[in-house]
């Protein structure tokens, strides 16, 4: 027997109260580095100040790194994150209030364009009246109705010239013959 604080496999069974402890083995891990906010500058070994970028590590050179990556999820294969859709008519998260109802278009306007077109005098009257319910109801379509307006007094003003030419030119044939 050897000493008292051995045994006889060799190994040294002393208890030691903190003084003259020997280091722990090296870990085959780094140790922890002190998690730091982003943005805030970490200093290099010249005392240049740095700022860290999310997945960028300056010791990896030559390493490919993916950061952030996800692990895979059979049920969404692109990596979309799923998102609820919202109802008709309610606000996307985030983004204030909803858009209003469209409004719909007036349906004398569209008269006033069509009958502007093919009956002027009509489309003079429904380009009118449709510019009257719109100032009441705040429709749109006034564009519409004063096309409706303009293309028929146009159209109108034509046929009631050709209406007088028509007229004048008998008037002047029929003076021109001789009565017998």
């Amino acid at each position: 027997m050897s000493s008292p604080h051995q045994s006889d496999d060799g190994s040294d069974h002393t208890v030691s109260l903190g003084k003259n402890t020997p280091p722990p083995p090296p870990s085959a891990y780094p140790p922890p580095q002190q998690q730091q906010g982003y943005g805030a500058p970490s200093y290099d070994q010249y005392g240049q100040p740095s700022y860290p970028q999310p997945g960028y590590d300056p010791n990896a050179y030559g390493q490919q790194q993916q950061p952030y990556a996800a692990p895979y999820d059979p049920s969404n294969p692109y990596g979309a994150y799923p998102q609820p859709q919202p109802g008709y008519g309610q606000p996307y998260p985030g983004y204030g209030q909803p858009y209003p109802p469209p409004r719909g278009t007036n349906t004398m306007a569209i008269l006033a364009l069509v009958f502007g077109i093919l009956v002027a005098p009509l489309g003079l009257v429904f380009g009118f009246v449709a510019r009257s319910q719109i100032k009441k109801t705040g429709e749109d379509g006034d564009g519409l109705a004063l096309a409706g307006i303009i293309i028929g007094g146009i159209f109108t003003l034509l046929f009631i010239a050709y209406i007088v030419f028509i007229i004048i030119f008998f008037a002047a044939v029929a003076s021109s013959v001789p009565l017998r």
